[in-house]
């Protein structure tokens, strides 16, 4: 008993340290960016367009795939139990609401955690195991300014975007389902999928993208950062900036949808 609750306290411990890192980094990047507005030296465009290309354009590919089969999945799902009740028709208003509320933003987060966390978290934790940040410091260069603001900046810029073109490919893969094969008349169910949207479903969706472009961005800076032990220890960093962002963009979508619904009026 002694020694479970020990493992129990030490786990918590190791919780409260790894929040309160993370607290400070998004202190000293947000303190930073606000200041780059001031002092264009802290953020360079030439950095931050490139870390825009990386993880925006280089990921339309996969998000566009990914969006447009959830989009015909969740088609198919609502035409099968709508059917029951005659209301095959607004397949397409459960497609654009959901796909703009919950599932655009939910699936392109998940994406880009495994296609962007995990590569921010292996380069900096290669570049901690090699001493190349220590060396950044020796010279003067602040490591977080370099090579974390950048990122998070592009980010935060670029998954609200990313998040729009998932809902987008979503609500054409469902129209292609839809209409191909439930065989709902294509002006129908155009017409239902914008009746159904209203300006809250957008913004609340580019909402929840934001705060998961920075949750995303904070963790596997932090883990690359945190990196010990050679390449055993930036495989694990990566793992870990994968899996604690998908926990926490889970959590934090289940916390947001609650706020938006009581909290938020239509």
């Amino acid at each position: 008993m002694k020694a479970f609750f020990g493992k129990v306290g030490e786990s918590a411990f190791f919780v409260f340290i790894g929040v309160y890192h993370l607290f400070h980094l998004f202190a000293t990047v947000v303190r930073l960016i606000a200041a780059s507005f001031f002092q264009k030296k802290i953020l360079k465009r030439e950095h931050l367009v490139y870390q825009m290309v990386q993880m925006g354009f280089d990921s339309l590919a996969i998000i566009c795939l990914v969006g447009a089969a959830v989009g015909m999945v969740l088609a198919l799902q609502a035409a099968y139990q709508l059917k029951q009740f005659g209301a095959v028709l607004y397949t397409g208003s459960l497609v654009s609401v959901s796909m703009a509320r919950e599932l655009g933003p939910l699936v392109a987060a998940i994406v880009i955690s495994g296609r962007v966390g995990a590569r921010m978290a292996a380069e900096l934790g290669t570049m901690k195991v090699q001493e190349e940040i220590d060396a950044l410091a020796t010279m003067g260069l602040n490591p977080i300014k370099f090579l974390v603001v950048p990122r998070c900046a592009a980010l935060m810029a670029m998954l609200p975007c990313l998040t729009i073109i998932t809902d987008v490919m979503g609500m054409i893969g469902g129209f292609l389902i839809g209409t191909l094969g439930v065989g709902i008349n294509p002006a129908l169910y155009i017409a239902k999928t914008f009746d159904a949207l209203v300006l809250k479903d957008i913004y609340t969706g580019l909402a929840k993208s934001f705060v998961f472009a920075i949750l995303i961005a904070l963790i596997s800076c932090h883990q690359g950062l945190s990196v010990e032990g050679g390449a055993e220890g930036v495989g694990k960093a990566t793992t870990q900036a994968v899996v604690i962002s998908i926990v926490l963009i889970i959590v934090v979508d289940c916390l947001a949808t609650a706020i938006f619904y009581y909290a938020v009026p239509a």
